[in-house]
């Protein structure tokens, strides 16, 4: 079970309570990651896929979830680019079951996880951020970060697909 948040820190885990509520056996592999924003998202899928490629017959179960309407403030005059990351950012939930070498007679696998990877993108340090402070989580937004994701997707996206022998990816 792997489980990632920025939604808070609690010990024990949110994957501890959800072990508890799904009746998994109380010595099931977690793993609990807090407070890693966007690039959660595919930092556990690459680990769910590492992990069940590498323990044959694993099946990890990747739950992430967001609860940011608890880091809701009301405007501010010197940090309106809080209220934009507030509205950008909101709740929700998804779960996936990741899996190699599927048992064709009981699952039926929807999609295939080819590869999974993350990349800083030049200059973007201190664009987006989040701090957990006394106040509670605090998002600020830089103005330009469209147009620094912009000036970069294409390269993310080549470096992305190349070693995978996917030139085309834009057709």
């Amino acid at each position: 079970l792997i489980f990632c948040t920025t939604s808070g820190v609690d010990m024990p885990g949110a994957d501890y309570q959800l072990t508890k509520l799904l009746g998994l056996r109380p010595s099931v592999k977690r793993f609990m990651m807090y407070q890693q924003g966007c690039f959660a998202g595919g930092t556990v899928l690459r680990l769910a896929k590492d992990l069940a490629e590498n323990n044959k017959g694993a099946r990890v179960l990747v739950v992430c979830s967001e609860i940011t309407a608890v880091t809701f403030r009301g405007p501010n005059d010197t940090h309106l680019d809080s209220l934009v990351g507030q509205a950008l950012f909101g709740d929700g939930a998804a779960a996936v079951i990741v899996g190699s070498d599927p048992d064709l007679t009981i699952e039926r696998p929807l999609f295939e996880m080819i590869s999974a990877a993350q990349t800083i993108l030049p200059d973007s340090e201190g664009a987006i951020d989040g701090h957990l402070r006394e106040v509670g989580l605090t998002f600020h937004l830089l103005k330009d970060v469209p147009g620094l994701i912009a000036k970069n997707i294409e390269k993310a996206l080549t470096l992305a697909f190349s070693p995978l022998g996917i030139t085309d990816w834009n057709s």
